[in-house]
C-alpha cells in the first residue's frame, strides 16, 4: 500500500513519502560514491607489492564492509523508489543490510580503526564506508522505516549470509593465503581463534537482530500510510 498524496493549503498536491524518498536516495548516493571511490583506489592506485588487478578486485568484493555497503545501496535504491517496500525475502535482505552495516561500524571502531593509518582519499573512502554509511543507514531506518517488518523467522535467517561469508573467507584464505581482516586471519591466529571470533560475531548479529525486532514493533509504524502486518 502506497502513501496517499495530500492536498496542501494552497491546493498543491504533496507527497507524504517525499522526505523518506530523499533520505533513502541520499543514502544510496553516498554509499555509491564511497564504493566507487574505494574501487577506483584499489584498481588505479595499488601498493607497490600489490597483486594483479583481477585479484585486487576479487579481494575488494570479499570484504565484509564492501558487501555490507552493497546491501545498503541495493535496499536504499529500492526504498527511494518505494519507501513502503515489503516482501518475505526483502525483509531478510533489509534486516541484513541494517545489521551488517551496524556491525561494520562497531567492529571497525573497536578492532580496526586503532591499527589503521590512512590519509588522503583512502581516509575519505574509509570514513564514508565505515562511519558515515552506518550512521545514515541506521538513522534512515529509525526515521522512516519501513516497519513493522521483522518477524522471528527473519531474525534466524539474518545469520545465513554472515555465516556464508565466513565460510567463503576461510576457503578463499586457505587457497590464496589472504584474509580480509586480522580477526579471521587463520595464518596468524589459527582456526580455533578464528572460529571463536566467528561465533562471537554471529552472536552479536543475533543480539542486534533481536534488538531490531523489538524496536521494529516498539517504534511507531513507518511510513504511516503504508503499514503492513
Amino acid at each position: 500500500m502506497h502513501p496517499v498524496a495530500a492536498v496542501g493549503p494552497r491546493g498543491k498536491v504533496t507527497d507524504p513519502s517525499r522526505p523518506a524518498r530523499l533520505w533513502h536516495g541520499g543514502v544510496a548516493l553516498v554509499v555509491a560514491i564511497a564504493l566507487v571511490l574505494q574501487l577506483v583506489l584499489v584498481i588505479g592506485f595499488p601498493a607497490p607489492d600489490a597483486p594483479g588487478t583481477a585479484v585486487r578486485v576479487l579481494r575488494f568484493f570479499s570484504f565484509f564492509t564492501v558487501q555490507s555497503n552493497i546491501l545498503v545501496l541495493v535496499t536504499a535504491v529500492q526504498l527511494a523508489r518505494d519507501p513502503a517496500r515489503d516482501g518475505r525475502l526483502w525483509r531478510v535482505v533489509r534486516l541484513d543490510a541494517l545489521l551488517a552495516i551496524a556491525v561494520t561500524g562497531v567492529v571497525h571502531f573497536v578492532a580496526l580503526r586503532p591499527i589503521q593509518d590512512l590519509s588522503g582519499l583512502d581516509a575519505v573512502a574509509d570514513i564514508l564506508l565505515h562511519v558515515v554509511s552506518p550512521l545514515i543507514a541506521v538513522a534512515g531506518w529509525i526515521l522512516f522505516g519501513p516497519r513493522p517488518r521483522v518477524a522471528l523467522r527473519d531474525v534466524g535467517l539474518s545469520v545465513v549470509w554472515p555465516l556464508l561469508w565466513f565460510g567463503y573467507t576461510l576457503v578463499h584464505g586457505a587457497i590464496s593465503g589472504w584474509y580480509p581482516y586480522p580477526f579471521v586471519d587463520v595464518g596468524d591466529i589459527g582456526y580455533a581463534r578464528t572460529l571463536i571470533n566467528a561465533a562471537v560475531v554471529t552472536v552479536i548479529f543475533l543480539v542486534l537482530a533481536t534488538g531490531v525486532r523489538w524496536l521494529d514493533h516498539a517504534l511507531r509504524p513507518a511510513p504511516r500510510a503504508a503499514i503492513t502486518a
